[in-house]
């Protein structure tokens, strides 16, 4: 049994550069349709929002990706908009998962809609995440539609996206 992780535990930074390898290696060990190393460069190159998430070397036997000598735990990275912001990835490493870090991480992607001065945070979630949906609804986020087909599956199958949204404090 693994000892619990407290999310203070885990350092946030803004996503770098020198960060995206292993940043894409973790997003192609976790997801069926991954983001390319591309993906991230011009989201970084755009000025999108992006933080990674770390654990100090001694918890690196915990960690499958690295940098910088400390274990990756995750990643976000949102697009800012007129008024709104919009989660666009969003990952915590398998090993990491249900020990409190996702939910610091959208604490963090709030703080940072509000600094940008977004009124609401959107985001799509796969219908089948149920983990996802589950804390995104426990944080106040709500059901706005469905995107009909919108992930793909495989090469004939595709699943449908809940849009959710959090109206924020302004």
């Amino acid at each position: 049994m693994k000892t619990p992780l407290m999310a203070a535990q885990v350092s946030a930074r803004t996503m770098q550069v020198e960060d995206l390898d292993a940043v894409t290696a973790l997003e192609q060990r976790t997801h069926t349709h991954p983001w390319s190393r591309g993906n991230f460069a011009d989201s970084l190159q755009t000025g999108y929002g992006a933080s990674v998430y770390t654990l100090a070397a001694k918890d690196l036997q915990l960690a499958e990706f690295t940098i910088a000598d400390q274990a990756l735990v995750g990643y976000w990275v949102a697009m800012p908009g007129f008024e709104e912001s919009h989660l666009l990835n969003i990952t915590v490493a398998p090993a990491m998962r249900r020990q409190g870090v996702a939910q610091r991480m959208m604490g963090d992607l709030m703080r940072w809609s509000l600094v940008h001065r977004a009124q609401q945070i959107w985001l799509e979630v796969r219908e089948s995440n149920i983990a996802a949906r589950t804390l995104y609804e426990r944080m106040g986020f709500e059901w706005v539609s469905v995107r009909k087909a919108y992930y793909p599956l495989n090469a004939r199958t595709r699943e449908d996206a809940i849009v959710m949204r959090l109206g924020l404090p302004t």
